[in-house]
């Protein structure tokens, strides 16, 4: 079986639900303490064993290739000011993957992205993640690493999920189908947001997926919805039909930041567990909270 090598990222979003502040900033690159969130996207993806990063951007997304691009003035300039460790992170950045490009092109929508990754993927299985959200993992069990665990296991897609509530069944895409061992559910349906009352379950699906390059073939010829988007989801629903997919639940936290209640949130957890500012943060946090 071939190894899963290649990422794709889609990062064209507007993150609306953040402006101003993403008015000129990728939402992807707000930061999570001193990193851009999708350089924790990155890092945990190479962790995972990814060597290929495809990024599908979009206008006013300059700033994310120019994050992972060399820049040796930079460099040199830390390093006349005795900063040599940091000259080394900056250098590090442009050296954990291949960083590969695409403009996006095509209906709105979770789909239309990773069809435009055709070109580059081949017959190849490949991952899929989002660009705002972050999986912090027990260590040595990377998020994408536990969904590739149970696709070289089965041979079959496989997406990653959390157990949810009544309210995550308006949030998620919910997994419809049997326990086939714990943890591991065989997908038999994969529904966006179809609130409480039409959700088959309370298993919700998150973005993070290895797919077969046949889901290609689907997000090509399945119609936009209202003419407008074509949603992956929509195309896995379709390929459980035609074979097996598997959903894993993440053994992990997982963190949205694409709004300010989630951002702020991520901040604060990841700044608590931090060796450096952790401590100061946790006495400031119980002074201010009395």
């Amino acid at each position: 079986m071939q190894k899963v090598r290649k990422l794709v990222i889609p990062v064209a979003g507007l993150g609306t639900r953040m402006l101003p502040a993403t008015k000129s900033i990728p939402k992807e690159m707000l930061p999570i303490l001193d990193k851009p969130v999708i350089q924790y996207v990155v890092e945990e993806a190479v962790k995972s064993g990814i060597t290929d990063v495809i990024l599908v951007t979009g206008a006013s997304k300059r700033t994310i290739e120019d994050h992972f691009d060399r820049n040796e003035w930079l460099e040199e300039f830390c390093l006349r000011a005795g900063k040599d460790q940091a000259a080394q992170t900056v250098k590090e950045i442009s050296e954990m993957a291949n960083f590969i490009y695409v403009r996006q092109k095509g209906p709105y929508g979770t789909g239309t992205p990773v069809l435009n990754c055709r070109h580059l993927i081949g017959d190849e299985a490949f991952a899929v993640v989002w660009g705002d959200e972050i999986f912090v993992c027990p260590e040595g069990k990377p998020f994408l690493s536990q969904l590739i665990g149970v696709y070289e296991k089965y041979g079959d897609p496989v997406i990653s999920a959390i157990n949810t509530d009544d309210e995550g069944t308006k949030k998620y895409g919910i997994v419809g189908g049997p326990e086939k061992e714990p943890g591991i559910y065989e997908v038999q349906s994969l529904i966006e947001k179809p609130g409480p009352e039409a959700a088959v379950s309370r298993v919700g699906s998150l973005g993070g997926y290895i797919l077969p390059s046949e889901i290609f073939n689907i997000l090509d010829t399945m119609p936009p919805v209202a003419g407008r988007e074509k949603y992956l989801t929509d195309a896995i629903d379709i390929l459980t039909k035609q074979r097996s997919v598997y959903a894993k639940i993440i053994d992990g936290i997982h963190y949205d930041t694409g709004n300010k209640l989630s951002w702020l949130r991520t901040n604060i957890e990841l700044g608590l567990e931090d060796r450096e500012i952790g401590g100061q943060l946790k006495e400031y946090l119980k002074n201010k909270l009395g």
